[in-house]
């Protein structure tokens, strides 16, 4: 019998934490606009700063997690997103508002770096992405359905991911503390399976880039395009995360039965579709059925993405540097989406952003389907030229325990010296067949 799975909630809590940010944007940039008479371009660089910063975070402390402690830089991140979003919730000045913005950011940042880090090392990396996706589309939710309710102003949504952070902070005592075997680990291990880990981390800004141009203007779209009100936007956005929540929850009913070249490759090319019908809406229904087509596939998608960088690495740093990557994507992404409106208007930005997810879509599935056996599908364990031990797991009679639980890594072949080979006595080893007594005849003897 396999060991019962616990469910890391520390790190889903962290998870959270860290990248509400994201979610949160389009009321953070369109409240940047209207409150602070920013224009649409300068507050889609501000959300682009914020984000950027985070993604700088995950680039610098992606190797340093085991080496500073899980605990120390999970608190260090929450403490920078608190005093970084609170502060910009409570000023006015532009100048001060995007200082808080960028060290907020970077505090999210260090707690997704943490999180993700730490979900690598799990049994089923799969599952716990899925249960931190679950639960952050669940909280934008609820921001989405109550923001537009307290009134205007841009410190808000700030708030709401500055009190998030101060809300996780006493789920970082369960995190491990930073060893001297942790730094010595970290020093002399490679990372495995370079080649498809670069391939990721290079085409996962650009599949960034395009959700993230779409979703930073997507609140814009709705009041000037489709002429909605902030609160009919809301409550269409928390629909569309409503649906978010029942993707992520088929994403991890479905695990890996679908291994992930099918939901990666066949899931971009949809959102590319719903990409299109969002960025073109002109009413409340084709607004409300691309964004929430959209936001049913993108967790979906990316929670299979998750799970295939944390299957490069058990460490976590392939996980961490591809979110780190996509951070950058999703950093540009509002500064894009601002500029190719402006200058081609919404629809032509939807068919530039769908094209350009249909080109990334084939090395992303590429990479899928070469490392699609990491990890394993239950009970499938690949001995490198043999046949999978799932044959053997189930025959009668297997032992339990027998066959690693899902997602186990495969285990690596150790060479062990011996210091002098044994010499074996001579007249140890007789020729095979039954021992015959001394002086009995054999076969065809008279």
């Amino acid at each position: 019998m396999f060991a019962p799975r616990t469910t890391p909630w520390p790190l889903v809590a962290l998870f959270t934490a860290g990248y509400l940010a994201p979610y949160l944007l389009p009321t953070t940039v369109g409240r940047l606009d209207s409150a602070l008479g920013l224009t649409a371009t300068q507050a889609g660089a501000v959300g682009s700063a914020l984000l950027l910063s985070s993604a700088t975070a995950g680039f610098l402390l992606a190797s340093r997690v085991e080496r500073a402690g899980a605990r120390t830089l999970a608190r260090a991140g929450l403490l920078l997103a608190v005093l970084g979003y609170g502060g910009a919730a409570l000023t006015t000045a532009v100048p001060a508002v995007v200082a808080g913005a960028v060290v907020g950011g970077f505090g999210s940042g260090t707690a997704t770096t943490v999180a993700a880090t730490r979900i690598a090392a799990q049994r089923d990396p799969h599952r716990a992405s899925t249960l931190g996706l679950l639960s952050v589309s669940g909280l934008a939710g609820a921001v989405y359905l109550t923001v537009p309710h307290l009134g205007p102003g841009h410190g808000l949504p700030l708030a709401a991911l500055a009190l998030t952070a101060l809300a996780v902070w006493p789920a970082t005592g369960r995190l491990p503390s930073g060893t001297g075997a942790a730094r010595s680990r970290a020093a002399g291990t490679p990372l495995p399976h370079r080649r498809s880990g670069l391939l990721l981390v290079a085409v996962m800004p650009l599949w960034s880039l395009a959700q993230n141009s779409l979703w930073g203007v997507s609140g814009r779209i709705g009041l000037s395009q489709a002429h909605l009100s902030e609160a009919t936007i809301g409550v269409v956005f928390a629909v569309a995360l409503g649906a978010g929540l029942l993707g992520v929850l088929a994403a991890g009913a479905l695990g890996a039965r679908l291994g992930r070249a099918l939901p990666i490759g066949a899931g971009t090319v949809l959102i590319a579709g719903c990409i299109a019908l969002s960025a073109s809406a002109d009413d409340l229904g084709t607004f409300a059925a691309g964004e929430i087509a959209w936001n049913t596939l993108y967790p979906i998608v990316l929670s299979y993405l998750f799970g295939l960088a944390a299957s490069l690495d058990p460490r976590g740093r392939w996980a961490v540097l591809v979110g780190s990557a996509s951070s950058l994507g999703t950093a540009a992404g509002p500064l894009t989406g601002s500029v190719l409106s402006a200058q081609a208007g919404f629809p032509v930005m939807g068919a530039v952003l769908g094209a350009g997810l249909l080109l990334v879509a084939v090395p992303m599935t590429a990479v899928a389907l070469h490392t699609g056996g990491r990890p394993l599908l239950p009970g499938a364990v690949r001995r490198r030229g043999g046949t999978p031990a799932a044959v053997v797991a189930a025959s009668p009679g297997t032992p339990a325990g027998a066959v690693p639980e899902v997602g186990a890594p495969e285990q690596p072949v150790v060479e062990i010296t011996v210091d002098a080979p044994a010499v074996p006595a001579q007249r140890a080893y007789d020729t095979a067949g039954p021992r015959q007594a001394a002086g009995t005849p054999g076969p065809g003897t008279g």
